[in-house]
């Protein structure tokens, strides 16, 4: 199997026993093997050609949020061009927790600038720039904003609960 320079198409050595070569467009992507079948997928072909094609398909769900081997859930590195402030990229997660950590971390006192952006559509990361007034370091702002999320969600949850319970007592049924 080679690659064209370009990545637009991949030359694929199909097993048949006339031992065809055959040229596959492919765009840019994650070029993931993904699934393997007949020449012709309506009526299996007389050789029973088999061949691989690489396509540009979404990830499957369960690699949307489980870290692979060594890989970490946040990574951090400092931003040298801008003082106190700090890009932290966050394997795994998307606009929802970008948005609320966002949200957050620009109503501290102590943050200057809070931004996020998703990379790629496709994969589940984003990157979040934080800038404090230097009295915070920017890790220590988003562990505070972090903390605040979670104590809100706590108390979200349990108004939740309560209604929930009120609802089935009141006999409006628990059935949504």
């Amino acid at each position: 199997m080679s690659y064209s320079s370009q990545f637009d198409s991949i030359t694929v050595n199909t097993q048949g026993a006339t031992g065809q070569v055959c040229k596959i467009p492919v765009g840019a992507g994650s070029g993931t093997t993904r699934h393997s079948f007949s020449q012709d997928p309506r009526n299996k072909d007389s050789l029973g050609t088999k061949i691989d094609i690489l396509a540009d398909l979404p990830p499957d769900r369960h690699e949307l949020f489980l870290l692979e081997d060594g890989e970490k859930k946040v990574e951090f590195e400092p931003e040298t061009r801008v003082p106190h402030a700090a890009m932290f990229t966050f394997n795994k997660e998307d606009h929802t927790l970008g948005n609320l950590l966002r949200a957050k971390l620009v109503k501290s006192e102590h943050v200057v600038f809070a931004g996020y952006q998703v990379p790629h559509p496709l994969f589940a990361v984003f990157k979040l720039r934080v800038q404090t007034d230097g009295e915070v370091s920017p890790k220590d702002a988003l562990v505070q904003a972090c903390l605040e999320l979670v104590k809100e969600l706590q108390v979200l949850d349990q108004e939740f609960t309560k209604e929930w319970e009120l609802k089935k007592i009141a006999g409006g049924g628990g059935d949504l």
